[in-house]
């Protein structure tokens, strides 16, 4: 494979959730660097990754040393400071002719709605200030020109390290009640998948708004019950929370940008995948 180390990469936040799990697919492929903020022995060892605290810290030197042709944010932490870091990024690339964001955004940038899915080229809008941290960030880069930015709209995000996982773990240890949402109707998708799918969206130089959500939609309570099963868990205590006396939307489905069929998932799948 010639064009196989083609990319310079840099994941921003490879040391969380899915910033690691995007490097673990990528690196094999692609020359690919990675940020971190909280010190881990591995990190210092590695001499792909670069600590950086984007509180503190310019990105600007990090990128002048890795020159990415890519970069894929998968940030954490305070957002006034990720506002910031985000806006030089944005800087960055529209200054240097042969380079893209991928920015991986969410599905409650639509949370204000409820009756109806979202689809890509909905109009977003946000009542949690999440949401609309997200909005902030997504109408930053689609300023951008279109071929150099790729917006990836997660729904939860669900895998053997998750700390979705981790968290119903320690509420089954603790015995205490694990949050259902009766009249939530979402999708989700796998770390697994969302690794496969931004590869291809790499590898295929894909630009655009991507829903990247499993191909059904589940109740909140019905799917958290059936994960705590497949879990293992013994008599597990429930607290049912309605925010509505009506059914809930929040889930992204693709419309325009479908990606290919072994790329796609049903929830279902999650479970034979993980455990």
């Amino acid at each position: 494979m010639a064009t196989l180390k083609k990319h310079r990469i840099l994941i921003l936040g490879v040391s969380g959730y899915l910033g690691s799990a995007i490097y673990k697919e990528l690196h094999s492929y692609y020359k690919t660097f990675g940020t971190y903020r909280t010190p881990l022995k591995a990190n210092e060892n590695n001499k792909q990754f670069f600590h950086y605290d984007f509180e503190e810290d310019d990105i600007f030197e990090i990128l002048n040393v890795v020159k990415p042709t890519i970069i894929i944010s998968a940030l954490r932490g305070d957002f006034s400071a990720q506002l910031t870091a985000h806006k030089h990024v944005f800087e960055y690339i529209s200054t240097v002719k042969k380079c893209k964001i991928i920015f991986l955004s969410s599905a409650n940038v639509f949370d204000a709605y409820s009756k109806f899915p979202s689809y890509e080229n909905d109009t977003t809008l946000s009542n949690s200030v999440y949401g609309h941290f997200k909005i902030r960030l997504e109408q930053l880069f689609l300023k951008l020109p279109t071929e150099k930015v790729a917006i990836l709209r997660l729904p939860m995000v669900f895998g053997v390290p998750s700390p979705r996982i981790n968290e119903l773990k320690l509420h089954l240890e603790l015995d205490s009640p694990i949050e259902l949402f009766p009249n939530l109707i979402m999708n989700v998708i796998s770390d697994k998948k969302v690794t496969q799918q931004v590869h291809y969206i790499i590898n295929r130089k894909k630009h655009g708004i991507f829903h990247l959500g499993s191909k059904d939609l589940v109740h909140h309570d019905e799917f958290i019950k059936d994960l705590v099963s497949k879990i293992g868990a013994k008599n597990p205590r429930y607290k049912l929370v309605y925010t509505t006396n009506d059914d809930r939307y929040l889930a992204v489905l693709p419309k325009e940008n479908t990606l290919p069929k072994h790329l796609q998932m049903y929830s279902l799948e999650l479970f034979e995948n993980m455990f």
